[in-house]
């Protein structure tokens, strides 16, 4: 099973941004369970503001399609920044070609997940891009 504690021993903290409240509802409870802190984001611009008003979150992970600001224009706007420019980034999204994915690569995102979720894949998927 993957560490969800930080090298203090604080849980890691995993960012959600997502449009869909029943989509959040489900990453935090399958993340909360697997024993990590879960802060959430209903789309680009809130996600931006939360980490204006916080610590960088361990991880973060996006879905693309939202309104306001779409993870695309997210990751760009964080890698961008340089605040947060190491901050892993992962996607989960409805959306798999490989024009997207590609265009994900190149804004920064660190790895790509497929929506619905399998709760071990997501796991393992952030312990690979977790420090």
């Amino acid at each position: 099973m993957p560490s969800t504690t930080g090298m203090t021993g604080v849980p890691k903290t995993i960012l959600t941004v997502d449009d869909s409240p029943f989509i959040r509802k489900l990453l935090r409870v399958t993340l909360s369970r697997q024993g990590f802190d879960v802060a959430e984001a209903e789309d680009g611009v809130a996600a931006l503001e939360w980490l204006d008003a916080h610590d960088q979150p361990d991880v973060m992970i996006t879905d693309i399609n939202m309104p306001r600001m779409d993870g695309f224009g997210l990751v760009e706007a964080i890698r961008a920044q340089g605040r947060h420019d190491a901050m892993p980034i992962l996607v989960l999204s409805t959306e798999s070609s490989d024009d997207k994915q590609g265009r994900g690569k190149a804004a920064g995102i660190d790895g790509w997940l497929v929506k619905p979720f399998n709760p071990t894949q997501l796991a393992s998927a952030i312990e690979r891009v977790s420090p």
